[in-house]
């Protein structure tokens, strides 16, 4: 068995309830990461299952639909991709700063099998993920004038 796993932080310049409605809703996704597409398919809070289309090799779409796993109001939402080749589970968590939120989003994949052959591309695949939090960053942090 292979682990691969990619991490990231940053601080948003946001308060920490604004930061947690946003990432709570998996739909907004779209908005900062490389996600073709997704859907609320059914639930509400922990158990919430989202069907979700990502960028695969060659570009292709691949299935990668999450179920919620934990989500404690204001600190931590993670959830576990429960389709595709490659099932990695992610954490965030968020902490009230001076500065406004930081977020760590931690994502991590055993590969069992013949899959563990692919972790390094997984590996860079996740850390590129976990990059995107820039891209929340700047999301949040521009008015929402701006971004519409």
């Amino acid at each position: 068995m292979a682990t691969c796993a990619a991490e990231e932080t940053v601080v948003i310049a946001r308060p920490l309830s604004d930061v947690f409605a946003y990432l709570s809703n998996a739909e907004n996704n779209q908005e900062w990461r490389s996600v073709l597409e997704i859907r609320r398919v059914r639930g509400d809070g922990v158990g919430t299952e989202y069907r979700q289309r990502v960028r695969g090799p060659a570009g292709r779409p691949v299935a990668a639909d999450i179920i919620i796993t934990e989500l404690d109001p204001g600190h931590v939402i993670a959830f576990r991709t429960t389709t595709g080749p490659v099932r990695p589970e992610g954490r965030f968590e968020l902490h009230p700063t001076d500065a406004g939120t930081e977020v760590h989003f931690r994502l991590e994949a055993a590969l069992h099998g013949l899959k563990r052959f692919m972790a390094p591309m997984v590996r860079r695949a996740m850390q590129n993920e976990v990059r995107h939090l820039t891209a929340l960053k700047q999301r949040l942090e521009t008015p929402s004038q701006e971004r519409d």
